[in-house]
């Protein structure tokens, strides 16, 4: 099951696990990132409600960028390598 989700979201993946293996990688990372996600989610749906409960669908833009980015560490978190959570932060 795991395989064929990251064939699924292999083209986020790519992005982030390409290059050398990841040297200062620590489970923690891992689990902040699941965390960032969480949020994010949270957000995103705080934003979709409120954007509709308001009637401004100018809204949608932020609702559209808290989503992607929930998805992305979602993904990364949840299917990725340790070299593309260490990469997600910035971390050599």
């Amino acid at each position: 099951m795991k395989n064929e989700l990251r064939n699924l979201c292999r083209p986020v993946l790519a992005f982030f696990e390409k290059g050398e293996p990841a040297e200062s990688y620590r489970a923690s990372h891992r689990k902040i990132l699941l965390a960032v996600a969480v949020l994010f989610l949270v957000l995103f749906g705080l934003s979709l409600y409120l954007a509709f409960a308001a009637g401004q669908f100018a809204a949608l833009i932020p609702v559209g960028v808290f989503f992607v980015v929930s998805m992305v560490a979602l993904i990364v978190a949840s299917l990725g390598t340790d070299a593309a959570v260490s990469r997600i932060w910035g971390l050599k």
